[in-house]
């Protein structure tokens, strides 16, 4: 499989839509433009407003956040787009295509993250080797692991954003009892994503006995930055202590010794008020398996872009990955 260039990547999620471009193999990565989602109906025109005339892209590796349908198609859990490949193709006049589920394409753009991209969490020095997992919350909650095998790098999709999630102690089950459901459940995507940031906090208001602020998520982590006494912010130590248990799970549902990674359009924001020693305590209280969260490091990515990078990087080195190409990739 080969993708010709330029190539074209584009990270589409239910909010935003960042496109990058990479005119040959081991050129620099060029920014196009960071979009609303809702702005365009689908991804064609999305990349014909930031591309211009002058500009005629040959490859598209893009990744959505929803599932990928039969290779080749996808729709976005969280807005209205269908990504249809082949359509791209003929409405763009690609030579090549590939869509990926968004924790897919993270997961396989671990081995591009660089070191000034991550901000290490309080963690064990060095990761073992062996299998990856990378989670983060935005208009959703993604999961997705990676490992490698016969020298090819695998990725391993997850839904398990759509888990039951329960609460652990007195203060979390008084909070619960006024938690909104989401389709009936209460489950960590509805708990640890954006719009469970949301949740969250008016249910926090409500155990304690005040009136549940309609803050949005951006509201409520601006709020907790600007006083660390507030309800907003004790809604983000909640958050992060959360975030790290349910990291925790993952880690040992995959046996992660390769590490966990964080990533997503919240947690960057609201760096300054995690509290490492929270985080992997929440983190490594997995008793009977401790001794196995304990060896496992984890880390935040900081840098909004870095899975552009790894697209770019499937792009230039195609048969490194571990992925069906005569069934997903697409002119």
């Amino acid at each position: 499989m080969q993708f010709p260039f330029p190539v074209v990547v584009c990270d589409v999620g239910g909010t935003n839509c960042r496109i990058a471009a990479q005119a040959a193999p081991g050129g620099p990565l060029l920014a196009l433009g960071s979009l609303k989602t809702a702005d365009f109906s689908g991804l064609a025109p999305a990349i014909r407003a930031v591309s211009g005339p002058a500009f005629e892209p040959r490859s598209v590796i893009a990744c959505g956040a929803g599932p990928v349908e039969d290779g080749r198609r996808l729709k976005l859990t969280n807005a209205p787009w269908i990504m249809d490949g082949p359509q791209i193709a003929r409405d763009l006049g690609l030579g090549a295509g590939l869509l990926l589920n968004d924790f897919e394409a993270q997961a396989l753009s671990l081995p591009a993250l660089r070191p000034e991209w991550l901000h290490g969490i309080g963690s064990p020095s060095g990761a073992l080797g062996g299998a990856k997992v990378i989670l983060g919350p935005g208009t959703g909650l993604g999961i997705g692991g990676l490992i490698e095998a016969v020298g090819k790098l695998v990725p391993l999709s997850s839904e398990a954003c759509h888990i039951g999630f329960a609460p652990e102690g007195p203060e979390e089950e008084t909070i619960w009892h006024h938690l909104e459901k989401a389709h009936g459940r209460i489950t960590t995507e509805s708990v640890l994503s954006g719009a469970g940031l949301e949740r969250l906090h008016r249910a926090r208001l409500a155990a304690s006995g005040g009136a549940p602020a309609p803050l949005s998520a951006a509201e409520i982590t601006s709020a907790a930055l600007a006083d660390l006494r507030s309800d907003a912010a004790g809604t983000i130590a909640l958050y992060w202590r959360l975030i790290g248990r349910f990291a925790g799970d993952m880690a040992i549902t995959f046996k992660a010794t390769g590490g966990v990674t964080l990533a997503g359009g919240i947690l960057p924001r609201v760096v300054s008020l995690l509290d490492a020693d929270v985080f992997r305590e929440a983190f490594e209280a997995k008793a009977p398996v401790r001794r196995l969260a304990e060896s496992i490091p984890t880390q935040l990515i900081i840098h909004n872009d870095s899975v552009l990078g790894g697209m770019a990087a499937i792009a230039e080195t195609p048969e490194r990955y571990a992925i069906d190409y005569r069934l997903r990739a697409w002119a």
